[in-house]
């Protein structure tokens, strides 16, 4: 419980401190948000990922609203029963207002029955949270069919290309490619940064929201997660490397990596749902800086690391993602509207020695699927291969990146 004067003096600063706000670059998610529909609109994302700068670019398109910060060390007292004081002191303050914006409200319990109590009076609320599990778990309780979901990432490509001012080119992507799209990192490009980000997403929440004590076992998974995209594991083979005594352990502790979108993973394809949960997976990281900073040897692998960019990239606009494994492997199947659209392959640079290998494996996959036409995404090069009756697009990745 909160003491209402101490709460209508923490909405006044904030709401202060709105004016001083630097709002950057204008966000490409920002054209997709629309403000006349009767839903709640909920952003979420990595920590640290521009959540709360989309939120303050949409403030710019009302005229009266009402605002509050969760992440406010003040508010670590707020209880679901406070938000009929707070309703009271926005009011008094500002009147009468359709829409409510709540920054990471995921730090209050049972915040969905509020919000669905005032959609019934037909209210309108954009809301930020980092954590994908409860805010997919409460919005599927209180709110269903009562909201619209967007997923912010770190900068894109382009939104790199807009922030430094700069043309797409292999130069600017391979710069892109190693310093990843951390706003903050971005603009002072200071790996620390990205070090203590990783701490506190670890820390802030996972650590203190699921009570983990085995902290340094957490640690070092995350960081070899990280380091390691693009390869195969299982949850067994993650119990032996930690000496864990149980595979539970690594399979909550992944469900954790991925609901603070700091990992992905994407499962081999199968047609049945059971070989796929069983199959080992592969993971991904949220951000290619984010991998550096917090290690010594993903730098030398350029193949992985363009992999993982490719990844993300594909992730800001599809979830059903795969990787098939025949004869041959192929990277990405990308599935559409209950069936396979799009293979993907991915290799820094073709040549002779690795031309066949790539591409037997896109063949094989796309033949599986009955596709006419795949994709080799590489650093720079640009071709047209046709080949057993199918045609294969060779296109460097930042040029591909700029038709996302």
């Amino acid at each position: 419980m909160i003491l209402k004067e101490t709460l209508r003096q923490i909405v006044i600063e904030q709401r202060a401190e709105l004016r001083s706000f630097e709002y950057g670059i204008e966000r490409e998610e920002l054209g997709k948000i629309r403000l006349d529909l009767p839903y709640a609109i909920i952003i979420s994302g990595v920590r640290r990922s521009g959540k709360s700068t989309l939120l303050h670019q949409l403030l710019k398109k009302l005229s009266n609203f009402y605002y509050l910060n969760f992440e406010d060390t003040r508010l670590i007292d707020f209880e679901s029963s406070d938000f009929e004081k707070l309703d009271v002191i926005f009011r008094e303050e500002y009147g009468d207002s359709q829409f409510y914006l709540l920054d990471e409200i995921q730090n209050v319990k049972h915040w969905e029955i509020f919000v669905r109590s005032r959609l019934d009076k037909r209210k309108q609320f954009i809301i930020t949270g980092s954590n994908a599990s409860l805010l997919s778990r409460e919005l599927g309780t209180r709110l269903t069919g009562r909201h619209l979901n967007v997923e912010l990432f770190p900068f894109s490509f382009r939104e790199i290309l807009l922030l430094r001012k700069e043309k797409a080119s292999p130069k600017s992507f391979e710069q892109y490619l190693n310093k990843g799209g951390f706003p903050e990192f971005a603009k002072y490009e200071r790996a620390e940064i990205l070090r203590e980000l990783l701490s506190d997403i670890l820390h802030r929440d996972i650590v203190s929201r699921h009570n983990i004590r085995e902290i340094k076992v957490l640690q070092e998974m995350a960081i070899y997660l990280l380091t390691n995209v693009g390869k195969e594991f299982s949850f067994n083979s993650l119990k032996r490397m930690f000496g864990l005594g149980s595979v539970n352990t690594p399979i909550s502790f992944l469900s954790y990596l991925e609901d603070s979108y700091l990992l992905f993973t994407i499962p081999k394809f199968d047609y049945s749902l059971r070989k796929q949960l069983i199959n080992e997976k592969k993971v991904y990281s949220i951000d290619n800086g984010l991998s550096v900073a917090n290690s010594v040897s993903f730098t030398s692998d350029k193949g992985r690391m363009l992999e993982n960019a490719v990844f993300v990239g594909l992730r800001r606009s599809h979830k059903d993602i795969y990787y098939f494994k025949g004869r041959g492997e192929c990277d990405f199947l990308v599935k559409e509207g209950g069936s396979i659209r799009m293979t993907i392959q991915v290799t820094y640079e073709m040549n002779e020695d690795n031309k066949r290998r790539e591409l037997d494996g896109l063949l094989e996959a796309m033949s599986k699927f009955g596709l006419d036409e795949g994709l080799i995404i590489t650093s720079n090069q640009e071709d047209e291969i046709n080949i057993q009756g199918k045609k294969i697009l060779v296109k460097p990745a930042w040029k591909w990146m700029q038709s996302l």
